[in-house]
């Protein structure tokens, strides 16, 4: 049973209220069982989401925690008259202190994704979605020059997701390639890559974790071995060092904290300030 119930409320997505939300709480160390209610926009969906959370209470007898983000203050006010869980509104605890230091009122704008599919930043999110699966585990070599950045490195080392990852949040065009045993034979990087050798950034792992997801996908085989597994980061890493390729372990990192240690190296364009 977790310790307590955290729900993050919010009159768009969730996402945000959920984000940091989850920052907050990490925290703590504490086992919290997370309820996402999005989309609640009126006061009967707010009716609704208080029933649920005031249930919560009484059947855990804890009081939940409730992150919100709602900018409807009638639906606001009905969480606030009525919810028995411990109320963090996040946009009140910034918003109000902002419009009273910037002298104006803010516009009260439903979800951070309010009119996104009309912004430029929101096509080159789909544009680096799409080029990123065009582009994964060296599907194709065309158009790699258009590549913020080409991530490499043994497979399962963390390439694919990363790329998403940059595509989704960023908009950074990503490809990534995989160095295979062919290549550590040549001693020497795959010919398609030796032309975009400042945009590489590799990307490694210890062997024990790699064996570990590898027998996930394919249990018992050489692949996996811990053996090759150990071969192949020793090659792979001296071909990053001899290359001068950047590179780091993901092993114990997340997907966040891999995305901006590149995007600290690589610096795109339209990311800088």
């Amino acid at each position: 049973m977790p310790n307590r119930t955290v729900f993050f409320v919010s009159d768009g997505t969730g996402i945000t209220a959920e984000t940091f939300g989850n920052a907050i709480m990490a925290q703590f160390e504490t086992d919290c069982r997370h309820v996402r209610i999005p989309f609640c926009n009126d006061v009967d969906k707010a009716h609704t989401a208080v029933r649920q959370i005031n249930h919560t209470a009484e059947v855990e007898g804890k009081r939940p925690i409730v992150f919100t983000t709602l900018v409807n203050m009638a639906v606001l006010d009905v969480l606030r008259q009525n919810c028995t869980g411990l109320l963090m509104d996040m946009f009140g605890t910034f918003v109000a202190p902002l419009e009273a230091e910037l002298g104006i009122r803010s516009n009260h704008r439903v979800g951070r994704f309010s009119d996104a599919s009309k912004s430029r930043e929101y096509q080159d999110r789909i544009e680096a979605i799409n080029f990123a699966l065009a582009h994964d585990d060296g599907q194709t070599n065309k158009d790699l020059a258009s590549s913020d950045v080409i991530l490499v490195g043994v497979s399962r080392s963390g390439k694919t997701p990363t790329s998403l990852y940059l595509a989704m949040q960023y908009g950074i065009k990503a490809s990534n390639y995989p160095l295979i045993p062919e290549d550590f034979e040549r001693r020497k990087l795959p010919p398609d890559l030796v032309p975009y050798r400042g945009k590489l950034f590799g990307l490694t792992i210890d062997p024990e974790r790699l064996s570990e997801i590898r027998n996930e996908r394919r249990p018992n085989s050489r692949y996996a071995n811990l053996a090759n597994c150990r071969q192949e980061i020793h090659d792979a890493e001296s071909m990053m060092r001899r290359e001068g390729i950047r590179w780091l372990s993901t092993t114990t990192k997340s997907i966040e904290e891999i995305a901006t240690t590149i995007l600290q190296e690589i610096q795109p364009e339209h990311l800088r300030y």
